[in-house]
């Protein structure tokens, strides 16, 4: 695994992990996965995330759990899927929420590429998954690797919102000194949990008011309405 596509200031603020036994252990079990099978994303796309948003650039980070495990799908950004691609269930829902909360129409893809390059780091704790397998890639490594990316960002010396949707992201509040960053919690989007408390959250005019408060550009969270355009 190499990492072409990882900004310098990442590859700065976590230099320290690329040396460590469970990250090298961790290049193999993917290296040894993608000969015999087939793993989502693509190499090119597995630090999509952190190409499109340098570490100086993440004012809100977006965790995710397990990419998208179908065809096409997982690209490196957490609920985002490429143009052309089926919106998955759980991006519905953060569509219904975008729109019930601040207005947003509703595009017909679920590229998310736009909100990354404002600033939301858009990320998953496992970054590959083995094709209609999920959670294949658990256990793995990469939660540790990404759990030393929260922490790097909890360390930024101005405010970060981080938006921990769902039981799952709120185990990562440990790493995050509330004191300092703004926290954002709710249920999860997806269709089993999203009636328990993720609409109504309103977490985008949230995200939005705390970067107000820290003098930071709001995110403009409308997408363009058809795939064609982008």
């Amino acid at each position: 695994m190499t990492f072409p596509q990882l900004p310098d200031s990442w590859k700065t603020v976590l230099a320290e992990e690329f040396d460590k036994p469970y990250f090298k252990d961790l290049q193999n079990f993917i290296a040894e996965e993608r000969k015999s099978k087939t793993i989502y994303p693509p190499q090119t796309d597995v630090f999509s995330a952190f190409e499109l948003t340098p570490y100086e650039q993440a004012n809100v980070l977006i965790l995710g759990q397990d990419p998208y495990h179908g065809e096409n799908q997982a690209h490196g950004l957490c609920f985002s899927v490429k143009p052309g691609v089926k919106i998955p269930p759980s991006l519905v829902n953060i569509y219904k929420e975008l729109e019930d909360d601040i207005g947003i129409n509703i595009p017909n893809h679920g590229y998310l590429i736009s909100w990354a390059k404002q600033g939301i780091l858009m990320i998953n704790a496992v970054l590959t998954v083995q094709a209609h397998t999920p959670n294949s890639h658990k256990n793995k490594g990469w939660e540790t690797f990404t759990d030393a990316v929260i922490s790097k960002v909890n360390q930024k010396q101005e405010p970060v919102i981080f938006v921990l949707w769902g039981g799952y992201a709120k185990k990562k509040l440990k790493l995050i000194d509330a004191n300092r960053h703004t926290i954002i919690q709710s249920a999860h989007p997806s269709p089993l949990s999203a009636h328990n408390g993720f609409f109504g959250s309103k977490p985008f005019s949230k995200i939005n008011s705390a970067l107000h408060q820290a003098g930071k550009p709001e995110i403009n969270y409308q997408l363009t309405v058809t795939a064609d355009s982008i």
